[in-house]
């Protein structure tokens, strides 16, 4: 029984002694995950920690989007194809620039026809003075009650009014940027055909920025009409913009929030689209 009794101490001494070695040799690993775990925080990218800095100085602070007041479809009036497109994505585009032209073969057929229409039309008006008794070289003599009279019945007004029409189109042939921006979505390519109703492209006003936001109900005291308030853009975090809110919604939502609007004045470095962080001016 003695000799059962040390050969059991025996065994469990040898146990906790390799128990211990474990323990000793799983320290280095947890040393080395703490570690990368610190390298991971101090490589932390400067927008984030700008970012925070920026959140925790101010005290309240709302997440919001850099929108453009304006965006612009630009349409065509014909359907007609698409010979020149002078369009690419984030081009900036001067209001009456030339951006887009159709071709112009069909409508230029069409006018041709017109005219010959009125020309047979004029001489039908000629023909019908001539035939209540005036002379070619008289017709202008005819009172203005019998003119208007023989151009009805002629059908010069009607053909005169088609021709006009067709030229007045051929303008429409050439289509300008309504607005002075950047070319902000294409839904066109050249060659295509144009079809009426069917935006070319949009256009954004980039002169003219606001940003939107949601604040919560009980956050809704600090705002009103032209408050100012600081905007911080995610993708430069060390700059701030002012602006001043324009716009406020009369309705809180079911979730407790009410969005607001802000006039953000232009920069090299806001675009639509940008999320940024908003926080009260300093008074």
């Amino acid at each position: 029984m003695n000799r059962y009794l040390t050969l059991c101490i025996l065994l469990f001494a040898l146990s906790a002694c390799n128990r211990n070695k474990d323990q000793e040799a799983d320290r280095p690993t947890e040393t080395v995950n703490t570690n990368s775990e610190t390298i991971a925080i101090d490589t932390q990218s400067t927008t984030s920690k700008s970012l925070q800095q920026t959140i925790e100085a101010e005290g309240f602070s709302s997440k919001g989007t850099i929108q453009a007041v304006t965006e612009v479809p630009v349409y065509s009036r014909l359907n007609e194809q698409i010979v020149a497109f002078n369009v690419k994505m984030g081009q900036k585009i001067q209001k009456g620039q030339v951006v887009v032209r159709l071709s112009q073969a069909a409508l230029r057929d069409q006018i041709l026809r017109g005219k010959a229409e009125l020309e047979h039309a004029e001489y039908q008006y000629q023909a019908i003075l001539m035939g209540q008794g005036y002379k070619r070289h008289e017709l202008e003599q005819a009172s203005d009650d019998i003119k208007r009279q023989a151009r009805i019945n002629s059908g010069y007004n009607t053909a005169k009014a088609s021709l006009q029409q067709l030229e007045h189109q051929l303008s429409y042939c050439t289509i300008t940027a309504p607005i002075t921006g950047a070319v902000s979505r294409i839904e066109a390519t050249l060659y295509s055909a144009a079809t009426p109703g069917s935006p070319l492209f949009y256009m954004v006003d980039t002169e003219h920025l606001k940003v939107c936001f949601d604040v919560l109900e009980n956050e809704f005291h600090h705002f009103q009409i032209g408050k100012p308030i600081k905007v911080v853009s995610v993708a430069y975090p060390s700059e701030s913009h002012s602006a001043v809110v324009s716009a406020i919604s009369p309705v809180v939502e079911k979730n407790g929030m009410v969005h607001l609007e802000a006039l953000l004045p232009p920069h090299p470095h806001l675009m639509p689209g940008m999320t940024a962080i908003i926080t009260l001016a300093e008074p």
